[in-house]
């Protein structure tokens, strides 16, 4: 098995789909992201964007979850080529993040990754960058979050 087959470079993986409800909606942004059209019903129908909508911030931190989600279930159990096992480590950052469309309360989003590329890192022996493509869609099949990412990865 080569790296590109373990990180499967070029296939879009489904990582899960969410449900965003009202409450959570809410509380997160209560916590991290107080615009009025993410924490107030009534006043979010008056507003730029019609009714409560997730913050793009709970929408990104949603992707992650479901990310690490499918790691977790699946990490180390494809690997079949030499040496150890690769091991994922943080990311050092993600480019043009783009909030596509709102995502109203009651809305579910499927998020998915494909990974694009991957190249050693000359100041890391023996970690590599694993580029990878982020998204989610709503219930009609429409992008409403999307980014690049990158995470590193020991191979030796």
């Amino acid at each position: 098995m080569t790296l590109d087959e373990f990180f499967l470079i070029g296939t879009t993986v489904t990582l899960g789909s969410h449900t965003f409800a009202p409450e959570e909606i809410k509380a997160f942004a209560r916590k991290y992201d107080p615009q009025v059209f993410h924490v107030d019903e009534e006043a979010a129908k008056n507003s730029v964007l019609g009714g409560l909508c997730a913050s793009g911030w709970h929408t990104a931190a949603t992707w992650m979850k479901y990310n690490l989600e499918k790691r977790m279930e699946t990490e180390g159990v494809r690997w079949t080529g030499p040496g150890p096992v690769p091991e994922f480590g943080p990311s050092p950052g993600f480019k043009n993040l783009k909030w596509l469309k709102p995502v109203y309360a009651g809305e579910t989003v499927t998020f998915t990754r494909t990974a694009l590329a991957h190249r050693p890192i000359a100041s890391r022996p023996g970690w590599r960058l694993l580029t990878i493509i982020c998204a989610g869609t709503d219930s009609t099949g429409d992008k409403v979050i999307e980014f690049e990412s990158a995470v590193l990865v020991k191979t030796d």
